[in-house]
């Protein structure tokens, strides 16, 4: 496949990041049919509507590139691009009527991402980056925090979806609130990952994710000064801590991630 674009790549996953977010915005008052509860999660017959409205923007300025997403596979994913798309990150806050979910868009070559964007409907602020550039927030530079002391930091955590995953993260969230100047348990893993991006966090850990909610977000990390940390996990899984460059030591998350 001939190189692609990052420009046009970044110009269509915004365009579509923000139909996508339309989407949200004008259901958000609306009833939501669930297609599939779990104890910890919920699918929503909108996760694949937008994830629908995505690939079909996005393949008609891109139809050889394949999409891996949350709601489906469309081609060969281990091609030498991919989308990885998460539509609506935060379903679950999405569902219970709280404001604080996105839209997830990246483009990896290689296996690596090289376009980040993720979109939040409900602020309208969208958080774009392409290999080797800055990160931004509607259209303004951004960098992550320098703090250095835990004591003056928020740390955001998550705590996936097993059983095995709460009883071994449980303890560290104890430790760490003890010295940390607050703890959040925010519900999407996207934003949490461009808040550090943007300095409103300054770390955040979790024992299991997935790759379609950190592919977008690992890069505008990274692109704004912060360190990405993965360890991999069982079923294509990762482990990771993501923070401001300055504090994953401090944190002492390695028996964590075990």
């Amino acid at each position: 496949m001939k190189t692609v674009s990052l420009k046009a790549a970044l110009t269509t996953a915004i365009k579509a990041a923000r139909a996508a977010g339309q989407v949200m915005r004008k259901n958000w008052y609306l009833p939501k049919h669930v297609n599939s509860a779990e104890a910890h999660d919920i699918k929503l017959e909108l996760d694949v509507q937008c994830q629908a409205l995505i690939e079909k923007i996005l393949a008609a300025a891109f139809p050889q590139i394949p999409v891996l997403g949350e709601e489906g596979n469309t081609g060969d994913t281990t091609a030498e691009y991919r989308w990885v798309i998460d539509p609506i990150d935060g379903t679950v806050n999405y569902f219970f009527g709280m404001p604080h979910a996105a839209v997830s868009i990246a483009l990896q070559h290689n296996a690596q991402s090289v376009v980040g964007v993720i979109y939040d409907p409900f602020t309208d602020e969208i958080w774009t980056t392409t290999k080797g550039a800055p990160t931004r927030l509607n259209g303004r530079i951004v960098r992550v925090s320098d703090r250095t002391k835990i004591e003056d930091c928020i740390i955001a955590m998550g705590f996936s979806k097993s059983q095995d995953n709460f009883e071994k993260s449980l303890p560290h969230l104890i430790r760490i609130s003890r010295r940390a100047k607050k703890i959040r348990i925010m519900g999407s893993a996207a934003l949490e990952l461009v808040y550090i991006a943007c300095g409103r966090l300054d770390a955040y850990v979790e024992r299991t994710i997935n790759l379609w909610d950190v592919a977008a977000g690992s890069l505008l990390l990274e692109n704004a000064g912060g360190e990405f940390y993965t360890q991999p996990a069982p079923h294509g899984k990762m482990r990771m801590c993501a923070d401001n460059g300055k504090l994953r030591k401090k944190l002492q998350i390695g028996s964590m991630l075990k």
